[in-house]
């Protein structure tokens, strides 16, 4: 049998073998099964060839594929010693390429493509192997050859090999995170900076409590991290939204952000912020798949969102009728959640307490509204808590209820600012002073209504 002799992606060009490097950067699954098939000298260019290389010896000796940024530390030290200083500037101009463009357009023809590509050098190499073992008499190894090529770059691997793979798990992985805007959540055994790709957060509170106010905060904070926000509001109107957003981000009251209005807009100069999209369904008309699509329209004016805020998940329409809605909102949740896996990006939205809770100290998983599955499906619960009497001062508390990145069952005083939609922890000393201040209220409450029995008893002594 003739040999193929080497066989490349030149013929595609240079666009389509860069695409494939930043591929693998992107997608680590893919990678995966890229892995089994892939060779260096595929790439015809230098630079490639060189990332390309770094990349997989990595995942050789670690079992895990580094993400652009760890890339770059790995290759620093690499790119100063070396003497090839053309070979350096591609590589950094590359790098700064794809960093500042991650849109890869036509991603899929290119990874189908070269997987492709890769798996029939893979039987051509196979045959080639079976043909010579045929030659010398070895014609009992030739159905394992074939049957491993067939095998090779279908599937990721077989899983974690726990002796041979340990290396892995000492790995530091790079959590990609949006914060809160809350020191104390995003503090790295809480939350360890905030909601990650992938994950689904959800606030939970009666109302009138607080959820949309933090929902605001959280997509404000991602916001001035120039991150792109898209929110869904199915309550509150778009102007609305802004105008909390404007709020929360000039520091202004929003009660008075019509007359302030030039100050407003001179905030906004001074800021480097993402791009933020709020987009208004009426109640009960969006489902997961109304917001896939609006997310793929985005796509296609450029618009890829790093965070989404959904206000609020339970008062969404499912995409399955079921005889009991807590089965509806779980699949609302499960959805949401594939969704944020597959999109990787973290997305936030909020969930209704029961009507027990409304005057209790702290909101739990059991107070989720119809649906205790909802808390199943989310990778962080925070709860909002305030009584009547603590609404004119702002004051509440914040419990951690489930956390999958950190410690849970935390709970935190705090400042709940609706004039600003922001959410803060109280210090020591407003704690304190809030509970003075309680205990005033009170004695001025018992003195008032010793005051009146008085009365009333006097009243009665005159009759």
């Amino acid at each position: 049998m003739e040999s193929l002799s080497n066989p490349s992606f030149a013929e595609h060009g240079t666009s389509f073998q860069e695409k494939i490097m930043q591929a693998l950067l992107s997608d680590h699954q893919w990678a995966e099964q890229m892995s089994e098939v892939i060779k260096i000298d595929y790439f015809d260019l230098k630079h490639l060839k060189f990332l390309s290389q770094k990349y997989f010896d990595y995942y050789t000796k670690y079992r895990t594929f580094p993400t652009l940024q760890l890339l770059v530390t790995i290759i620093r030290d690499d790119l100063r010693a070396g003497t090839d200083v053309i070979l350096r500037d591609k590589i950094v101009e590359y790098l700064q390429r794809i960093k500042l463009n991650p849109d890869m357009g036509d991603i899929q023809y290119v990874k189908d493509k070269s997987l492709d590509f890769c798996r029939k050098q893979a039987m051509r190499s196979a045959l080639e192997q079976a043909v010579d073992m045929i030659a010398t008499g070895q014609d009992e190894n030739v159905i394992n050859i074939i049957r491993e090529a067939l095998t090779v770059g279908t599937t990721p691997s077989i899983g974690h090999e726990f002796i041979e793979d340990m290396e892995s798990r000492f790995v530091h992985i790079v959590r990609h995170a949006c914060p809160t805007g809350i020191r104390e959540l995003d503090d790295r055994k809480v939350m360890n900076g905030g909601l990650a790709k992938g994950e689904i957060g959800v606030v939970v509170a009666n109302t009138g409590v607080g959820k949309s106010h933090f929902l605001v905060q959280a997509g404000a904070t991602a916001l001035m991290n120039e991150k792109n926000v898209v929110h869904y509001t199915f309550e509150l109107s778009e102007v609305s939204t802004g105008l909390r957003y404007d709020s929360h981000i000039s520091d202004i009251p929003i009660d008075e952000l019509l007359e302030r209005k030039e100050e407003v807009i001179e905030k906004y100069k001074g800021l480097d912020l993402g791009r933020l999209i709020i987009k208004e369904y009426p109640t009960g008309s969006a489902s997961v798949v109304t917001i896939r699509n609006h997310i793929e329209k985005l796509a296609l004016k450029n618009f890829k969102p790093d965070v989404l805020i959904i206000d609020y998940a339970d008062i969404m329409r499912s995409t399955r009728s079921y005889d009991s809605l807590r089965h509806e909102l779980k699949l609302i949740y499960e959805e949401l959640r594939n969704m944020a896996m597959e999109l990787k990006i973290p997305i936030w939205t909020a969930s209704q307490a029961n009507r027990s809770s409304a005057q209790s100290d702290i909101v739990g998983l059991e107070n989720m509204s119809e649906a205790y599955g909802k808390a199943m499906v989310a990778d962080v619960v925070l709860s909002l808590s305030r009584k009547t009497h603590e609404k004119a001062d702002g004051a509440g508390r914040l419990f951690v209820a489930k956390n999958r990145a950190g410690r849970d069952g935390l709970i935190f005083p705090i400042k709940i600012d609706t004039a600003q939609s922001k959410i803060r922890t109280l210090t020591e000393s407003e704690v304190v002073e809030l509970d003075n201040k309680k205990r005033e209220s009170e004695a001025d409450m018992k003195e008032l209504l010793r005051k009146k029995w008085r009365e009333v008893a006097q009243d009665r002594k005159v009759v």
